[in-house]
Order: C-alpha cells, then structure tokens, then sequence
C-alpha cells in the first residue's frame, strides 16, 4: 500500500511512516552525495560530495546551503563522537580524521601493519569512544573518487580503533567491499553492509549481522539481502529498526529482518542518518540531492 512518499509492506511500518508528511528536497548540485552527520548544537547538517572533493553543510534555521570544507581530501563517511566532534573518512589520504572542537583536524588512522588503508569509507562511534569503519577500494579503484592505485593490504577490510590508546585492530576480514555499519541502540549487534556486488555478480549485496564481544565480533549471517540495487550506508532507530539505503529509497528493516516499508526517493540513495531537534528527522543523501523527511521515530 502506497502513504504518498510511504510504500508499506508490513503494518509496523504505519506506526513510522505517517501519511500526511512528505520527503523534502533540500539541495541539489552534487556528483555523488554521501555520508551524512547531524550537529545539535549548531542545527546543522554536513554531508560529503566525494567526486567535487569537498563538504557541504545545510542550516536547519534558515535552510541555507554552503561549502563546509572544500578541498575535503575526497571525504566519504561522516559521524559525530560523544564529545560532538566529527569523525571523516578520506579516500585520497586513505585515511580515517576527527576535525576538533577548534576546527584543528587530527589523523587517527592510516595503516594497519605498516601498509596503508585502501579508501576507508563509513565509520560508527561506540559508547566506549572506539571507532569502528570499513576500508573497501572504491577510493582506489579510480580518478573518480580519490587516487587510483593498488591495495599494499590487498583486502578490504573492517577496522576499530581504541578509543584509548588509538591502536587498530582488524575486527572483519571475510567481506568483498565492506561498507555502511551501525550499531543497535544497545550496541549488542554490529550491522555491516557489502556492497561486492559492485565489482561482479558474483559478489554479495547484503547487510551482516553480528555480534559485539567487548572489542571483537562474532557471528555474521546475512541480516538482509537487497532486492534494488545495492545497501549503501545506513542508521538505526530507538526500536532497533534498520533505515538503510537502496537503489529505489530508503528501506526499513525491523530487528526480526522483516522488510517494514519504503520511503520513495527519485534517485539512487547513499546513504542516511537522523537530526532535527528531536532526532526524528532523516536526512537522506539521493546521487545528487538532499532530501529529509520526518519520521514517528528517533534516531537511536
């Protein structure tokens, strides 16, 4: 059943979708438009334009757009820590930063075991200030979005950096191009995309579930397979229901992997992650487009 913006497939989905709102479009202008980061304290939104190799920035009080950062180092993910600073994936320094509260930028990572990342990609906070991130090749593979050249690890992988001492640690080494990733609200389950399919069909094009054991995972079968297109980056809700991108919207998932409902996007979307005042607004990066649209949830 249709709710305009809303296709419901499963009835929880009315309990989300609500069928007098509409999807925004915020911005348009960009090449490929991906990880966005919510700042409360500010009403702003950042998000990364990767092949124009700079960031933009949306002002919730007047609706403005502007360039946050531009070179960006062709920047990929985003998300904010628990002291509300912003955490940046870099293809073309194929490097993971945390920009200060003074605008000053700190490298956090750059190699694991003497050789340098491939192109990390999307990254997640953990409540213990650990970083968790994925390093596939697309930054690599092309001029497009960073710097071609081979992969000194000759994998992609998934890292997580101590929040203590900065040491990485390889935490998932059995992925084709490990990408979006997000925790569940009490951080027990570890969400990861694979995007493999991109490079042959051969190649996965799911979401992986697993377990959080302290500062290593366990498990990992197949939470969702895509039916559109690829899973790209992704949120969760205070329900644990999982919002993640598609090559026809955004689709929801609940805990149980029941395919909930879709939010229609006219483009090919990214990535997504909640702000507003109440946290109940997702912002929705489309190809070349922002677009937003509130939700009876919150982000978790």
């Amino acid at each position: 059943m249709l709710l305009d913006d809303f296709v419901v497939l499963d009835d929880r989905f009315r309990a989300l979708a609500m069928g007098n709102v509409h999807v925004d479009k915020l911005y348009t202008g960009c090449r490929w438009a991906e990880g966005p980061a919510w700042f409360g304290a500010g009403r702003y939104l950042v998000w990364s334009d990767i092949p124009n190799n700079r960031m933009m920035r949306w002002d919730e009080t007047d609706g403005s757009v502007s360039v946050f950062r531009a070179p960006s180092d062709n920047s990929n993910g985003n998300t904010t820590d628990r002291q509300g600073r912003l955490v940046t994936c870099h293809h073309r320094t194929r490097c993971v930063s945390r920009t200060e509260h003074d605008g000053s930028i700190t490298v956090l990572a750059t190699h694991y075991q003497g050789k340098r990342f491939n192109s990390p990609n999307d990254a997640v906070v953990k409540s213990d200030g650990s970083i968790w991130f994925t390093d596939p090749s697309y930054g690599i593979d092309s001029e497009y979005e960073g710097d071609a050249a081979p992969s000194e690890i000759g994998a992609c992988h998934v890292y997580r950096i101590d929040g203590q001492s900065g040491a990485v640690t390889l935490v998932a080494n059995d992925f084709a191009k490990p990408n979006g990733l997000a925790f569940s609200p009490d951080e027990t389950t570890l969400y990861i995309a694979d995007t493999g399919r991109s490079h042959g069909p051969q190649f996965p094009q799911h979401i992986r579930s697993f377990t959080v054991n302290g500062d290593t995972l366990r498990g990992g079968a197949v939470f969702a397979d895509s039916q559109v297109g690829m899973f790209d980056g992704f949120r969760v809700d205070v329900k644990g229901n999982i919002w993640t991108s598609s090559g026809d919207g955004v689709r929801c998932y609940a805990p149980d992997g029941t395919l909930l409902g879709i939010i229609r996007i006219p483009e090919v979307v990214a990535n997504c992650c909640f702000g507003g005042i109440k946290r109940n607004r997702l912002f929705i990066c489309g190809t070349t487009s922002l677009y937003a649209v509130y939700l009876n949830t919150r982000g978790a």
